[in-house]
């Protein structure tokens, strides 16, 4: 995982509006565009964003695609930062 990365797809608002969503529930792309108040294709791309960083993972039931949150990669990801909150600087 490329921490980089992973931070500039969290750095959108409504990327991390979409992380929070999904860390409650499993949404598809028209549930979650309607709640946001986005068209699906701009979802689609936030989703996208977020998937590439490997911070989602869709799951196919029936016609449409679901999300969620892969927890591992957001656990590895605090994991990293706390990492780098513990480098001891010079006094």
């Amino acid at each position: 995982m490329d921490m980089l990365v992973v931070l500039k797809a969290l750095g959108d608002k409504r990327r991390l509006m979409i992380l929070n969503m999904l860390l409650r529930h499993d949404y598809c792309v028209r549930s979650l565009s309607r709640r946001l108040g986005l068209s699906e294709a701009a979802t689609s791309q936030h989703l996208r964003v977020l998937r590439e960083a490997g911070l989602l993972v869709g799951e196919k039931k029936g016609y449409y695609r679901h999300y969620k949150v892969n927890r591992e990669a957001l656990s590895k990801l605090a994991s990293q930062i706390e990492d780098l909150a513990r480098v001891k600087g010079n006094p």
